[in-house]
């Protein structure tokens, strides 16, 4: 297991369903986690849930396309080891039935955000590198952010993968990629995990059609667990992967493969 202790971790979304997985296997790996997300009741549900389990986990509520809110967290905190960007904000669609404000809103919570959090944490985040050798951040993007979904397999318009998402995450990507560039010589390192299919325990019991079309696309033959996002997320926070920045990490069961 990686050894995450004395680092301090924000993770973005962190109550939404993979947000709360890598929220408390990170804080079992001895991390402190800052809880983020834009409701404080759902903070503060995730954080008594983690030090109930004798973790260590601290409420961080706010809006990360508030930069006012995001400034105010900063002032709290001294340094910060790692950053997870988690937001996002957006439902399904097609190109056809998605309009303009679906994208604003899907690159603003996600893009946008993240660009904003990286700028403004990076003095807090260069603080932990000069004292304990590095820093890192890392993005959650998606194998839509690499490749396009397969409409064939959602039963409806609403229920498809939108290509406002998509084209988020391989902005995110590449957002990813040019950050990694910046601040390779603050011993900040940048990378990104593309997760693959991951339904919600919701969708798995609603959409099973679609669930059993999307589990055959998938090399393993089956949808990922959320606590297989953990082990990744854990890699690239820890001094384990200190040579590594600018990558692109898909978990997906070998979707990205075929």
């Amino acid at each position: 297991m990686f050894n995450l202790k004395n680092k301090s971790i924000l993770i973005t979304g962190a109550t939404g369903f993979l947000g709360r997985e890598m929220a408390i296997g990170l804080a079992n790996m001895g991390a402190t986690i800052h809880v983020n997300a834009r409701t404080e009741t759902n903070c503060s549900k995730l954080v008594s849930n983690i030090i109930s389990k004798g973790f260590k986990a601290k409420n961080a509520c706010f809006d990360v396309t508030n930069e006012e809110q995001v400034s105010k967290y900063i002032e709290t905190i001294d340094s910060l080891d790692v950053l997870i960007n988690n937001s996002y904000a957006g439902l399904g669609g097609t190109i056809i039935s998605s309009n303009s404000k679906d994208y604003l809103n899907s690159y603003a919570s996600s893009v946008v955000a993240s660009a904003n959090l990286i700028k403004l944490l990076e003095p807090k985040l260069k603080i932990a590198a000069l004292n304990k050798g590095n820093a890192s951040i890392i993005n959650i993007a998606s194998m839509y952010g690499m490749v396009s979904p397969d409409k064939r397999i959602y039963e409806s318009e609403s229920t498809t993968n939108p290509p406002f998402y998509g084209a988020s995450k391989a902005a995110l990507i590449q957002l990813t990629k040019y950050a990694a560039c910046e601040f390779a010589d603050r011993n900040i390192r940048v990378n990104s995990i593309s997760p693959g299919p991951f339904p919600s325990d919701e969708s798995q019991e609603q959409l099973q059609d679609t669930i059993n079309s999307i589990i055959s696309k998938v090399p393993m033959g089956r949808v990922g667990k959320p606590k297989e996002l953990v082990g990744p997320v854990a890699f690239l926070a820890s001094d384990f992967s200190s040579f590594i920045t600018g990558i692109n990490l898909p978990v997906d069961g070998g979707w990205t493969a075929w």
